[in-house]
C-alpha cells in the first residue's frame, strides 16, 4: 500500500518550489499580497483610529486578496506543462497521479504558506500596543492556512483543465471570486432559506469566519479538509483520463 504523501511527492515538490523562487511572478505576488494586507488595514480600515486590539480585520481580507494571489501561484502549475509539451514526459516518468498531484500541490502550497508567515512581523509589531489574545491569532492563522490549502488545490485543478497560462488565471480567478464571495449574495438579498443555506456551505470565505472569531468549527475544519482532498481527487482523474486518451 502506497504512502499517502510519497517521497517521490516530496521530491517533485521541491522542484516546484525552486522554480517558484526563481520566477519574479512569486516575488511580485509576495509583495502585492503584503501590501494589499497591510493597506487594507491601516488606511481603508482605519485600524489606529478603531482602538481596538483584534486582527480580525487583516485577516478577513485574507479570502479576497487569495483570489488573486492564488491564480498567480497556480496559473503555470500544469498549464505550462501542457504548453511545453513537458506533461507528457511527467505522464511516462514512473510517477503515480498522486505522485503527481501532490508534488504540484506541496510545491504551490509551500509557497502560499511562505507568503503567510511572512505576514507574522505585522501581529509582532502591534503586541506591544494592546492586549491581543495569542489563542484568537493562532485560530485566525490556522484557517488562511486551510483557506489556502483549499483554495490552491482547486486553483491546481482549474490550471490543469488549461491550455494556456492566461487561462488557468483567468479561470482560477473567476471560480474562486464566485466560492469566496458567494455568501455575500446570500447576505444582500433576500433569498429563500434553502438557497442561502447553500450558498453560504459552498462559499470559503463562509468557513474562514468560524477561526477569525477564534472558534474551531469541526464542521468547518472537516470542510476545508475534505474540499482540498476532493479537488485534488479530480485533478488525478483528468490526469489519469489524459494518460491513457
Amino acid at each position: 500500500m502506497k504512502k499517502l504523501i510519497p517521497w517521490r511527492a516530496l521530491t517533485l515538490a521541491r522542484k516546484e518550489i525552486y522554480q517558484y523562487l526563481n520566477a519574479p511572478a512569486f516575488f511580485g505576488a509576495a509583495v502585492f499580497f503584503l501590501l494589499f494586507c497591510s493597506i487594507w488595514l491601516f488606511f481603508f480600515q482605519q485600524y489606529f483610529v478603531q482602538d481596538q486590539a483584534t486582527l480580525r480585520p487583516y485577516f478577513a481580507v485574507f479570502p479576497i486578496a487569495f483570489i488573486i494571489i492564488i491564480p498567480i501561484i497556480t496559473m503555470k502549475s500544469w498549464a505550462e506543462e501542457r504548453k511545453t509539451g513537458t506533461v507528457e514526459l511527467l505522464l511516462t516518468m514512473p510517477f503515480t497521479e498522486w505522485d503527481l498531484v501532490l508534488g504540484k500541490f506541496l510545491g504551490a502550497f509551500g509557497i502560499l504558506s511562505a507568503m503567510l508567515l511572512l505576514t507574522i512581523p505585522l501581529p509582532l509589531t502591534l503586541l506591544s500596543l494592546g492586549s491581543f489574545d495569542a489563542g484568537l491569532i493562532f485560530c485566525e492563522y490556522l484557517g488562511a492556512f486551510l483557506l489556502g490549502a483549499c483554495a490552491v488545490s482547486l486553483g491546481l485543478l482549474m490550471s490543469c483543465l488549461s491550455k494556456n497560462q492566461a487561462g488557468a488565471f483567468l479561470g482560477s480567478a473567476v471560480i474562486l471570486l464566485v466560492v469566496m464571495l458567494i455568501n455575500q449574495v446570500a447576505m444582500s438579498f433576500n433569498l429563500p432559506h434553502w438557497l442561502e443555506q447553500f450558498f453560504n456551505f459552498i462559499s470559503l470565505s463562509y468557513h474562514f469566519e468560524s477561526f477569525t472569531k477564534g472558534l474551531i468549527d469541526s464542521r468547518d475544519l472537516i470542510f476545508f479538509v475534505l474540499g482540498t482532498f476532493l479537488f485534488l481527487f479530480i485533478n488525478t482523474r483528468v490526469i489519469l483520463f489524459r494518460k491513457w486518451k
